[in-house]
């Protein structure tokens, strides 16, 4: 974002903006009240294209499954895999210094129900999906469950959570926050910024995630006061991330594997699939189909040229989404490809086979240690945003990375300021084919740039955690 850009933000006076968010959310009230039914019906629809839990989709109207225990409790809420994966180191060290204090997490989607749940320690609720912000799944939420704290992940300004809590003297804290540049003009439009000013008035307390996040908050007035900065959570995923173990499959892989020219492609990161219109739903299979254009063009092109000096490469393809990794071999394959894939426990049994295809659900952090080289998607094109790179950075690969890293710019800039060959930035297929082969080639210059992913890595995760768990203890839970 440049400055004109970071400026502006249009100013109203206290008073004239309070009344006039106050009528703004009145207006989204009535409207999310009279749009229920309709949002039922969706749910319903949802459920049956699996985006919803088949049994618990209830829930998501606020209805509990579980009994709450007696005494006080914080509801940490994250939308999907990535945000609540950031949730998990600051919910352990709240559990290793409240005991007393019962955690309920909710997320919003499946695939980040089911591979959370298995990350939160003993005795931390992870049993409900977050309710709609309508007002009657709210209130029910908030009636049945009664939190002591609301911790909210990233980027969920829901108008109806924020006031309700807000009236029930519920403190509200806003964790890792980040707003993109389209939703930072959004909410800086004249109609929505006096709404945005009144719900972020309502924080205790609001920790960016960069120095440039910051700004947005302040230009959308958030109370100065509550803005207070820790560092990126996201560094911290993989210091507290449980591992099941290698499994013997990826060891046999890796072995086998050895003596090859090995680079993985964690091709797309888009959060989850997500629909909350018919717009959005057809948006969202237009980004699927760009994803396999990036691997079926970009990857797999690079791949190609890699063959041509270095016959004994291999590629591992890492979809974000496991059904879409099916797609892409499916395409693969009719492109006259031989391809590999995991779910069938597909072997690189001929040499002719060098693509291997990861379409199962949360094995990336294991794959990151099976390839020297990380080439992190999602960042070719500019209709994508890019994905998390201290994952593969801690596992010590050589990070690649495209131009179009939307949010994660901020992690760009501080891995490179630390150490220039902590991280290459590639505009091109070309660049990227230059870059690769650059590192099979030379053992030395591959050695030094893993060794300054993970110093790098190393050295900005640290003490974030303990300068979270300052905040909240200092600014949320104090007195609890």
């Amino acid at each position: 974002m440049n400055r004109a850009e970071q400026t502006s933000a249009p100013s109203l006076s206290g008073g004239c903006a309070m009344e006039l968010g106050v009528l703004v959310y009145r207006l989204y009230r009535a409207l999310t009240y009279s749009a229920s039914p309709f949002l039922h019906l969706h749910m319903r629809w949802r459920r049956l294209r699996g985006l919803e839990h088949s049994r618990r989709w209830p829930e998501r109207f606020g209805h509990p499954s579980a009994v709450r225990p007696p005494g006080p409790l914080v509801w940490f809420h994250a939308v999907s895999l990535g945000e609540g994966m950031a949730a998990i180191p600051v919910i352990r060290r709240c559990n290793e210094m409240k005991p007393e204090m019962t955690i309920l997490m909710t997320t919003t989607t499946v695939s980040a129900f089911e591979v959370i749940k298995k990350q939160l320690p003993v005795g931390v609720l992870h049993q409900q999906f977050a309710p709609l912000d309508t007002p009657v799944a709210i209130d029910r939420f908030l009636g049945y469950w009664k939190p002591n704290a609301i911790v909210i992940m990233e980027n969920e300004l829901w108008p109806n959570l924020i006031m309700s809590a807000s009236q029930l003297r519920i403190p509200l804290a806003l964790l890792n926050a980040r707003m993109s540049t389209k939703s930072f003009k959004r909410w800086s439009s004249p109609l929505l910024l006096p709404l945005a000013s009144l719900l972020l008035s309502k924080f205790s307390l609001i920790v960016p995630l960069s120095t440039l996040q910051g700004i947005h908050y302040q230009l959308l007035q958030a109370p100065p006061f509550v803005i207070n900065f820790s560092g990126d959570l996201k560094y911290v995923v993989n210091k507290f991330y449980v591992s099941s173990g290698t499994s013997e499959s990826i060891r046999d892989l890796k072995a086998e594997l050895s003596e090859m020219k090995v680079w993985i492609a964690s091709s797309l990161h888009r959060g989850e699939e997500e629909g909350t219109n018919y717009l959005l739903f057809f948006f969202l299979m237009y980004l699927t189909k760009l994803m396999i254009k990036v691997v079926c063009t970009v990857i797999l092109g690079v791949h190609n040229l890699l063959l041509q000096s270095h016959p004994d490469s291999v590629v591992i393809i890492v979809p974000r989404h496991p059904h879409h990794g099916h797609q892409i071999a499916q395409k693969l394959r009719n492109d006259g490809q031989s391809v590999a894939l995991r779910s069938r426990n597909e072997k690189l049994t001929s040499k002719k086979t060098n693509i291997y295809v990861v379409d199962t659900l949360g094995e990336l952090r294991e794959f990151y240690g099976v390839a020297p080289v990380a080439v992190i998607g999602g960042s070719f094109f500019p209709e994508l945003t890019g994905h998390n790179l201290s994952e593969a950075a801690a596992a010590g690969c050589a990070v690649i990375t495209g131009c179009h890293v939307g949010h994660f710019s901020h992690m760009v800039k501080a891995m490179q300021q630390e150490n220039p060959l902590s991280i290459t930035q590639v505009s091109s297929e070309l660049e990227l084919k230059e870059a690769v082969e650059l590192l099979m080639s030379n053992p030395e210059i591959l050695e030094a740039r893993q060794r300054a992913s993970k110093e790098v890595y190393e050295s900005l995760s640290s003490c974030i955690i303990s300068n979270v768990w300052n905040l909240l203890n200092l600014h949320i839970f104090r007195g609890k």
